[in-house]
C-alpha cells in the first residue's frame, strides 16, 4: 500500500508560486477529475503520488507536520532549491541517506530525501 495523495490548504495568491516550488521537487500539474474539484485545488503530481493544493484564504498551516518526498536527483534538487532562495535546513542522515526540510512558498514543510526509509 503506498499513499496516494496529500492535501495542503494553500492561499489562492500563493498557488502559483506553489507550482513553481513543486516542480522543483518533480512534480507537474494534473487536472482534477472534475470541475467541482479544480475550483477548489489545484493538483500536482509525480509518479503515482498527489498533492491537492485547497484553495483556502486562510490556510491552515502545521507548525511541524511536513510532506516527504525521495527524490533521486536530491544533490541537483537541493541546489535548484537554493539557486531559486528557498532556505534548506539539512538535517542528519537516516537510512544511509541525506534528506533536508524546506518551507514551501505557502509556509508547509516538506522533507525532501534521497532515499525512502529502509
Amino acid at each position: 500500500m503506498t499513499v496516494q495523495h496529500v492535501a495542503l490548504e494553500t492561499r489562492p495568491a500563493d498557488v502559483a508560486a506553489e507550482l513553481r516550488f513543486w516542480s522543483l521537487l518533480g512534480f507537474t500539474r494534473v487536472d482534477p477529475p472534475n470541475e467541482d474539484l479544480a475550483a477548489r485545488a489545484t493538483w500536482v503530481q509525480s509518479g503515482p503520488t498527489q498533492v491537492h493544493l485547497l484553495h483556502a484564504e486562510h490556510p491552515t498551516v502545521p507548525p511541524q507536520g511536513h510532506v516527504a518526498v525521495v527524490c533521486e536527483a536530491y544533490d541537483a534538487t537541493v541546489d535548484a532549491l537554493t539557486d531559486r532562495g528557498f532556505e534548506v535546513e539539512q538535517r542528519a542522515r537516516h537510512w544511509g541517506a541525506p534528506r533536508c526540510y524546506v518551507r514551501s512558498p505557502g509556509g508547509h514543510r516538506v522533507e525532501v530525501m534521497a532515499a525512502p526509509p529502509g
